[in-house]
């Protein structure tokens, strides 16, 4: 899954970034309001969650929130900010934030069970575990089994099955999966779909390739029924 930070203190926005990643999420960061505003209404598709600041140059939080919610995107908002009062809480909440979390004191397990829990409803009905042919994913334990037996993945292998199971049955492009697993900032020129796809069909078994088509020209596809 892939979280977009909206942040202006990039040693923190780095921080962050490199926590999630350790936790398995692909991050991008972008440092002041209206960027962050124009990354959102161009590529919300593209993320399953903006971490977003209260205080930012060009346009602040709440202006950021109220003017995508108006445009009826409803990708999950999780605010996170030094401002701790009731009623600062109430506006965030009021404009459209699914949840908040003060900066000060700042503890990364509970932004991370916070991160989880909002994950956890997704914008559209989706069962908590996935299950494609004799696949089984579940996001939250992070655990993969085929036929009942687990199958080890990296984290990156994880974050790639767990897209296409969402997606079954549906030829997905290489450019659609790397902007949902790889962050803003890698080489998108690299042959890293292709290499995890491959170590992917490894890991699956004899019947890995048919699991994980190729789809010529387009880019691959998960057999929901094989």
């Amino acid at each position: 899954m892939k979280i977009l930070i909206v942040e202006d203190n990039e040693i923190f926005a780095e921080s962050l970034k490199q926590f999630l990643e350790r936790e398995g999420f692909a991050v991008d960061y972008v440092l002041d309001g209206a960027k962050g505003l124009l990354r959102i209404q161009l590529s919300h598709a593209e993320y399953d969650l903006v971490i977003l600041d209260w205080m930012l140059p060009q346009k602040d939080g709440p202006q950021i929130l109220a003017e995508i919610r108006a445009s009826k995107i409803n990708i999950p908002v999780l605010m996170l900010t030094a401002r701790n009062a009731v009623d600062d809480k109430v506006e965030g909440f009021g404009k459209g934030a699914d949840d908040y979390l003060a900066k000060e004191p700042f503890y990364p397990a509970e932004l991370l069970a916070r991160v989880k829990a909002l994950l956890r409803r997704p914008r559209e009905a989706l069962p908590a575990k996935l299950q494609a042919g004799p696949l089984a994913l579940d996001p939250v334990s992070r655990k993969v089994t085929r036929d009942g037996k687990e199958i080890k993945l990296t984290l990156r292998e994880f974050a790639l099955l767990e897209y296409l199971m969402r997606n079954p049955d549906r030829a997905i492009n290489r450019e659609q999966i790397w902007d949902h697993v790889w962050d803003f900032a890698a080489n998108a020129m690299s042959n890293a779909v292709d290499v995890h796809i491959h170590n992917l069909r490894k890991k699956l078994g004899q019947e890995g390739g048919k699991l994980l088509e190729t789809i010529p020209g387009i880019g691959y596809k998960l057999n929901f029924s094989k």
